[in-house]
């Protein structure tokens, strides 16, 4: 879901950019710029790009599960280190829960309404059924949020 919210937010946190190239072999890449427990967007990637945390035994996805391990390839691309404020960490699983519990509702393209015993659906003409996390959420994201990146 980081990965989610920093796309909507325009801001990955960027602390520094590495451009070069990279090789991923045994689900394992070797990237001493960066501290155990620090997150880092791999861009240009063609079979990896995205979030990840990383460890000195293992990367872990951007949700902190673990990572099988990356795909094996090399690549031209960026890796930047991030230095995401654990307020944003906190609210991207705010965020998560948010869209497990009411995800299906507000994906919903039909307005359920219920009364006196009696219940119906009915379609919302092709929108979806309410504000997604996006919405929800907006007035904590703002301070983050960035034009374009």
């Amino acid at each position: 879901m980081l990965q989610q919210v920093c796309e909507h937010l325009h801001n990955f946190f960027i602390r520094s950019a590495h451009p070069g190239n990279y090789t991923i072999a045994d689900g394992t890449l070797s990237l001493p710029f960066l501290k155990d427990g620090q997150r880092f967007w791999i861009t240009g990637s063609d079979l990896n790009d995205g979030v990840y945390t990383y460890y000195a035994d293992g990367i872990t996805n951007d949700d902190d599960t673990e990572v099988a391990g990356l795909r094996a390839e090399s690549f031209n691309g960026t890796i930047c280190a991030m230095a995401v404020p654990p307020a944003a960490i906190a609210l991207s699983g705010e965020i998560k829960n948010w869209v497990e519990k009411f995800g299906a509702v507000i994906d919903s393209p039909y307005q359920s309404e219920s009364f006196n015993g009696y219940s119906y659906s009915k379609a919302s003409a092709g929108e979806t059924g309410g504000p997604g996390w996006q919405t929800h959420f907006k007035s904590r994201l703002d301070p983050w949020r960035k034009v374009s990146l």
